[in-house]
């Protein structure tokens, strides 16, 4: 049986984050370039292979100097660890949706996670390329990934929460 291989369509997919600040409003952010694959047996996606990347350097919460906090050694660290990585240890059928799981890895951990992956359906552009969408959604504990800072105020509020939201709309292109 032979392979097809797909990849990411960055004009068309997006990255973005949640998490509460204050535990009383929540703060969104994106990754502004990011790459993808996956590797398929057949044409349902069903055990598809799955790699994903960020680069660190373009996250974007919209507050540069927010931004320059989340690069710096008290979080991400860009500088020595660029990149965010993702690759799929199973990617099977949920109803008419997906689950993903893999290995997600933050700096140095790599810890497993398990996404819901909501399949927006296959269609073909006006150039002829076959498409595929996927809606992918998770959450993860930042800590759990060594992101471990933490800000508490005067008044003993937590500044950043533990948890982050992860949402990905993603468009991959069937290759050739």
């Amino acid at each position: 049986m032979a392979t097809t291989k797909w990849v990411l369509d960055p004009m068309h997919s997006e990255v973005q984050f949640k998490v509460k600040h204050l535990v009383i409003s929540t703060v969104s952010g994106f990754f502004k370039s990011f790459e993808g694959e996956l590797t398929t047996d057949n044409d349902d996606f069903q055990n598809a292979d799955i790699n994903f990347s960020l680069d660190v350097n373009s996250i974007d919460t919209n507050q540069e100097q927010r931004d320059g906090h989340l690069k710096s050694p008290e979080f991400f660290d860009a500088e020595k660890y660029p990149k965010i990585s993702f690759s799929s240890t199973s990617f099977t059928k949920d109803g008419d949706d997906y689950k993903l799981k893999g290995n997600l890895t933050i700096k140095d951990v790599t810890k497993p996670v398990s996404l819901a992956v909501e399949f927006g359906g296959a269609a073909t552009d006006f150039y002829g390329n076959n498409k595929a969408g996927f809606e992918i959604t998770g959450k993860i504990n930042r800590k759990e990934f060594g992101l471990t800072w933490d800000g508490i105020t005067e008044a003993g509020a937590i500044v950043v929460g533990e948890d982050i939201k992860l949402f990905a709309n993603v468009q991959f292109a069937k290759q050739a």
